[in-house]
């Protein structure tokens, strides 16, 4: 390669590291793995050594990634948060260990002894003690700059609040979360149809740096810690007996430390380590091999990024091939089906994998997978396992491909893929897997407004099996709720009386809380304004349904695929049966005065809040939307005004003042 080429090459690695490490420190959703990320370093490294005159300083070769999130304080690290240099075989250990036994011997240094430790895969942070007290923790940042996260570090339970001794003091940690924690929290994201965490580290960098402490209270943080950045009026010899001191006062200290004399050593604890990995409770990227002599570490020194006293060996992901047995579908909280791939049980990074989700229909088709397929599989971040390939040249011509289903494999309700969507969902309002959601949804304030009854009442009705279905609210005994709290008596009555009143609620509250899908608040105005009661609704035809204003064909055609279904058809008559109202109240209002009017509000209004607003529009045949444009007619503008309020100057919409509205309302 000749100048220009690697310099091409240099300006092209060093904008993909850049973006990865954006998404990777900063943002804490990375977007390849870590290993792929690595490996795009260690070519930019590579080329800097052979072309040294095209290394600049914002190469991040040459600095540490990261920057201060908005909305947290910056802190100056008094000593440098520094990054490893990272290595990638036994061999390029062997030629670190030559070097610093080099060094050594030009010092007249006899003997170097060295301690080989676990490289946690979490957060580094740095911890500030004055007089024993805690009084400061902030991220690494950018090594010399970081975040002031006093407040989250407060809320992890291993980190001591007072130390033994009375003593100024800064240490560093990694923050991580336990693998079986890690597993607990992606299981609920995905019952939840959350995002899942890519892996621990970022769960735990995520965590750690909410602008809420609240949030992060409620994350199961832990934390190692394994340097002493700096001390007062102490002297240490070695890093071994740093540590201990640590542990003594009370600091939970990196478990995993192997003091290690010879090269042959230090190899046989990052090979053991290697092999025990899976059996630790924490999530590891490495082992890092540490001089243990702190004077000599002195005369190592360091560069602007990395010490030279250390290097992390980075373990490469394990692979391995097994067979798809099967493919079967899993309905989440939210009707979403997710194809889950059962595989011959295969051990790897020490654990046996014998399912794996497969995400979405499109995953499926870009693989290109078949039941029967022999398949590659990785544990991304060592954590959750994944198919990275499929061996079509092992193929037999019995392979079967695979279709998602049509309908839902819990109920048996219709399974619809929209445009622009990756996922297909189950349309039935009375399936047993949506259960959960439906019934804290139609509880809303949105919707029915039933005060108390929020999730954690739902969750333990639930599982109490005192509720199966939608309409077994209005059935619910006095008894039944007192039974689930302590001297519960007043709670199940208020309750009682929520769920009464409920049943008087107009109609348009009975058609938000139904869940119609793309059918919100506004729309279930129209349709409750139009239609009058429930059953005229149920046989509205599609042609009827496009026609009404801001209803149009998608919406239209979800409406009528739902009031065909049979689970529907069951609920409202259970829902009439209880005794709730199926009717419109709404009187017929002849003052259209804002009809074909758009009204749009930004800012704060004395009088009324943005929704009762709303609702006066509405009542007069207005519409309001959420966005400016040259179609609207007004904009009601309240106190601190935005980006809205300039729009509509910029385009010459006409603008209202809360005293002005009041005027056209009387």
């Amino acid at each position: 390669m000749n100048k220009k080429q690697a310099k091409e090459r240099i300006e092209e690695l060093r904008k993909q590291v850049e973006y990865h490490a954006k998404k990777y420190y900063d943002e804490d959703k990375p977007e390849i793995s870590d290993f792929e990320y690595d490996m795009l370093m260690v070519e930019l490294r590579n080329l800097e050594k052979e072309f040294p005159e095209l290394i600049t300083k914002d190469s991040l070769t040459q600095k540490v990634g990261g920057n201060v999130k908005e909305g947290f304080q910056k802190v100056t690290h008094e000593v440098p948060l520094q990054s490893l240099q990272d290595v990638f075989s036994i061999e390029e250990v062997k030629d670190y260990i030559e070097k610093i036994e080099q060094k050594a011997e030009e010092n007249n240094i006899k003997q170097v002894t060295y301690v080989v430790e676990t490289k946690i895969d979490g957060l580094s942070a740095a911890l500030e003690y004055k007089n024993g007290q805690f009084v400061r923790g902030a991220t690494r940042g950018n090594g010399a700059v970081g975040e002031d996260v006093t407040r989250n570090l407060q809320t992890v339970k291993t980190i001591p609040k007072k130390l033994k001794d009375p003593i100024d003091i800064i240490v560093r940690g990694e923050v991580f979360i336990a693998k079986s924690d890690f597993e607990k929290m992606n299981q609920e994201r995905e019952e939840n149809e959350e995002e899942l965490f890519a892996n621990s580290r970022n769960a735990a960098a995520g965590s750690l740096r909410q602008l809420d402490s609240k949030i992060t209270e409620k994350r199961p943080l832990d934390i190692y810690i394994f340097n002493v950045q700096k001390i007062e009026g102490k002297e240490f010899h070695s890093h071994y007996e740093e540590l201990e001191y640590l542990s003594k006062q009370g600091f939970n200290v990196n478990p995993v430390r192997i003091y290690c004399k010879t090269r042959q050593e230090i190899e046989k604890a990052i090979q053991k380590i290697g092999e025990e990995r899976e059996t630790l409770t924490f999530g590891i990227d490495g082992a890092v091999v540490k001089v243990d002599d702190l004077k000599f570490r002195e005369i190592l020194g360091t560069t602007a990024k990395t010490p030279r006293w250390a290097v992390a060996y980075k373990y490469p992901p394990e692979k391995k091939e097994t067979k798809l047995k099967e493919i079967v579908c899993q309905v989440g909280r939210t009707g979403v089906i997710t194809p889950m791939a059962i595989l011959e049980p295969v051990k790897i990074a020490g654990s046996t994998i014998s399912k794996t989700t497969l995400h979405n229909e499109d995953f499926i088709k870009e693989k290109e997978l078949k039941i029967g397929d022999t398949v590659v599989i990785q544990k991304a971040g060592d954590v959750i396992p994944e198919i990275v390939a499929v061996k079509k040249e092992k193929r037999t011509g019995e392979e079967v491909p695979f279709d998602m289903p049509t309908t839902c494999p819990v109920c048996g309700a219709p399974a619809i893929r929209e445009e622009g969507e990756a996922a297909i969902r189950c349309t039935g309002i009375e399936c047993p897997a949506k259960l959960f959601r439906n019934l804290v949804h139609f509880a809303s304030r949105e919707a029915m407004n039933i005060d108390g009854l929020g999730e954690n009442i739902i969750a333990q009705l639930l599982r109490k099996e005192l509720i199966k279905n939608i309409a077994d609210i209005y059935m619910l005994k006095l008894e039944d709720i007192a039974s689930l709290k302590k001297n519960g008596q007043k709670f199940a009555q208020n309750l009682i009386d929520s769920i009464n009143k409920s049943k008087e609620n107009d109609l348009h509250r009975l058609i938000t809380a139904l869940g119609i899908r793309h059918v919100g608040t506004k729309a279930s105005k129209l349709l409750a304004r139009k239609y009058k009661n429930i059953d005229n609704l149920m046989v509205a035809e599609l042609e009827d349904l496009s026609a009404i204003n801001d209803i149009g064909p998608i919406v239209a055609s979800s409406i009528r695929e739902f009031f065909q279904q049979e689970q529907t058809k069951d609920l409202i008559e259970k829902l009439k049966k209880a005794g709730v109202n199926i009717q419109a109240k709404e009187e017929e209002n002849s003052d259209n005065r804002f009809e074909g009017k758009t009204f749009v509000l930004t800012g704060t209004l004395e009088k009324y809040t943005r929704g009762e607003a709303s609702n006066l529009i509405e009542k007069f045949g207005g519409k309001t939307s959420g966005t400016v444009s040259k179609k609207t007619s007004y904009v009601l503008a309240g106190e601190e005004a935005g980006s809205k309020l300039t729009k509509a100057q910029n385009l010459g919409v006409t603008i209202l003042s809360e005293a002005e509205f009041e005027e056209m309302l009387h």
